[in-house]
C-alpha cells in the first residue's frame, strides 16, 4: 500500500505546503494527500491489467457450445493479472 503525505493546498492559487500558513485573505486552503509519483505509476499499471480483463470480458460472447472453455479462459487472464501483483517485484527488493 502506498505512504500518503498530508498537504495543504490553496484552491485559489494552487500553492502546496505541508503546514498550512497565513495568507493575505485571497487563499482557501484545503488538506489534500499526496502520493509518490512511484507508488501512483504501480497502481496505475495494476488497475490498466484489471481493466484489460475486464474489457474481454464485456466484449466478448461466448458460442453456445463453448460457454465452459470460454469462461475457463476468461478466469486463466484474470489469474494472470492477479499473480502479477503477487509475484516479487525487483523493485520492492531492499537495496545493499
Amino acid at each position: 500500500m502506498p505512504e500518503y503525505l498530508d498537504v495543504w493546498q490553496c484552491i485559489g492559487c494552487g500553492r502546496v505546503e505541508e503546514v498550512p500558513q497565513t495568507c493575505i485573505g485571497v487563499c482557501r486552503t484545503v488538506k489534500r494527500k499526496l502520493v509518490d509519483q512511484k507508488d501512483y505509476d504501480a497502481i496505475a499499471l495494476r488497475l490498466e491489467r484489471y481493466a484489460e480483463v475486464l474489457r474481454l470480458i464485456a466484449a466478448s460472447t461466448p458460442r453456445r457450445e463453448a460457454c465452459l472453455e470460454h469462461w475457463h479462459a476468461l478466469q486463466s487472464r484474470a489469474r494472470a493479472a492477479l499473480a502479477e501483483d503477487s509475484a516479487p517485484s525487483s523493485s520492492s527488493a531492499p537495496a545493499r
